[in-house]
């Protein structure tokens, strides 16, 4: 189910000014995603806590969606203590791999890294991308209106049967240590890979096909 909350309805009207879009993530694979997809952005990273309760570890989803509003809510929280004034669009990501129900998130050393590719070797796991969408619209200092929606885009991923060799050799060529899965489907990563069911966007990241289809004013109103 999408999370939807205003806390102050955000009138849609086609007279409804160009708005600053934000990137919440300091991540270069949804920078590019963005730009690739023509949207004109600027980049403000929070860091938040990204810690989670055991109960919504449960449901990998929900649990991305918790974390892309998280990320977005702090720079939201951010532009307003600047005592911004204009139309805002900022947006919130989170990825996680699940493989047979666990979660895999980024390595913490090359033998965890290992670990998650040998599990991931031969079988299916899921790549979990959820987004989250802030609309700010403060045309004074004294009025606020603040939106926000949150959608998860699943698609799944088969891995080649790997051998250790072939593990290893990937291993060295240093892309595991800031993805989650411990692999870069967009760089030499695409090797392990047999076939991806989905949009191949959400395993790098960002599902800007559907971004831009829930939100098509991102390219018609960003400046």
């Amino acid at each position: 189910m999408e999370n939807e909350q205003n806390t102050h309805p955000v009138e849609e009207s086609a007279e409804m000014p160009a708005f600053d879009v934000i990137l919440a993530s300091g991540s270069p694979r949804r920078k590019q995603l963005l730009e690739d997809a023509g949207v004109a952005f600027s980049v403000r990273v929070s860091d938040v806590d990204e810690s989670l309760e055991p109960d919504i570890l449960t449901d990998p989803p929900e649990a991305a969606k918790k974390l892309a509003e998280r990320k977005a809510g702090a720079v939201v929280q951010e532009v307003l203590a600047e005592n911004y004034t204009g139309m805002a669009m900022i947006l919130g990501a989170d990825t996680m791999v699940v493989c047979e129900g666990e979660i895999f998130g980024k390595p913490r050393s090359l033998s965890d890294a290992k670990h998650m590719l040998s599990r991931l070797s031969g079988r299916t796991h899921e790549v979990v991308t959820a987004v989250s969408v802030w609309l700010v619209a403060a045309p004074e200092v004294e009025k606020l209106s603040v939106g926000f929606r949150t959608f998860a885009d699943t698609s799944r991923v088969t891995f080649r049967d790997l051998t250790d060799e072939e593990i290893a050799d990937y291993l060295r060529k240093g892309e595991s240590f800031d993805k989650a899965g411990a692999y870069a489907v967009q760089g030499a990563g695409a090797d392990l890979v047999a076939r991806v069911e989905g949009d191949l966007s959400t395993v790098i990241g960002l599902p800007v096909e559907r971004l831009l289809r829930e939100f098509p004013e991102l390219l018609q109103r960003s400046i």
